[in-house]
């Protein structure tokens, strides 16, 4: 099962009948009704600017508007239709814990990781939207690696708000590197990096288990900076994986993805390559949105 798939709650009955990325550039959108038919809307700036710490959506009406003309399947009587909502990464915290024991009833599981991350995020953890996930252990591994997801609960209502107002219920809530990370390759140690707009995501799989997330403002978009960035992420894995990265995956670095590509592999001394998907090429805006469109067809 994907991560995606375990991290939250995939309605199957009734399937989600569109799926929404959300950027400050624009809502990316699937309508999963046949064939997925792909488009995407473009927002004014100032719409939403996406934080860690505060209110995301400074212009609800506008956002709300943009979601109301978006091209909606009949939901055959239903009151709302279920639809996927992919979160900024940047809106939301995502990291992992790793855990000597981890309690089987799932009250005490929650109160444990919610007192782990009191001492890593600066707001109210006890009130805070929360998803999290106990990994499979590895062959001769002694720890529990658990994924967790965490944000301000006010800034996840917001950004689900217009969706409820025109009409949807949105039974899926990720985040877009969660959800790409469906399309990448199960097997070896892999790094991500994708960009959207201003904000560089970087994730750790080893063998399809997430063992690290940073989501980090870039100062610019030089294939320098990401490298910089790369590099301490690179020793975690060499000092805690005791291996080196099989491949880098790459996304949203558009016309410049080759030159970046060549640049990175020479840097870095790994193979780079695109993230990809049966359903198109994942770009800056739409990678969460393409893997989520895999995890809804493949359940």
């Amino acid at each position: 099962m994907s991560l995606l798939a375990r991290f939250t709650r995939l309605l199957k009955d009734p399937p989600p009948v569109c799926a929404f990325e959300l950027s400050e550039a624009g809502i990316a959108v699937a309508q999963m009704d046949g064939d997925p038919q792909m488009s995407f809307a473009a927002l004014e700036a100032g719409v939403i600017s996406v934080s860690p710490l505060k209110d995301n959506v400074l212009r609800p009406e506008a956002l709300l508007h943009q979601v109301r003309a978006v091209p909606a399947p009949g939901n055959g009587g239903r009151k709302r239709r279920p639809a996927a909502l992919i979160l900024p990464d940047y809106a939301v915290r995502v990291t992992v814990l790793d855990f000597d024991t981890f309690p089987s009833d799932s009250k005490e599981q929650e109160s444990l990781v919610r007192f782990r991350m009191k001492r890593t995020v600066p707001f109210d953890v006890d009130s805070a939207a929360l998803s999290f996930q106990a990994q499979p252990k590895r062959s001769g591994g002694k720890q529990i690696d658990v994924a967790v997801a965490i944000a301000p609960l006010e800034v996840v209502a917001r950004y689900e708000t217009p969706f409820r107002l025109a009409g949807y219920q949105t039974g899926l809530v990720t985040t877009s590197l969660l959800a790409a990370l469906t399309l990448a390759p199960a097997a070896g140690l892999k790094v991500l990096v994708k960009r959207t707009g201003r904000i560089l995501s970087i994730a750790v799989l080893d063998h399809g288990s997430l063992k690290l997330v940073r989501s980090i403002e870039l100062a610019d978009y030089s294939a320098e900076e990401i490298a910089n960035h790369l590099f301490p992420t690179f020793a975690y894995v060499e000092d805690q994986l005791s291996a080196g990265p099989d491949a880098v995956l790459v996304c949203g670095f558009g016309a410049a993805t080759d030159g970046a590509r060549t640049w990175l592999e020479t840097e870095l001394k790994v193979p780079v390559q695109p993230l990809t998907s049966r359903f198109g090429s994942p770009g800056e805006y739409d990678a969460g949105l393409l893997g989520c469109v895999e995890t809804i067809r493949e359940s």
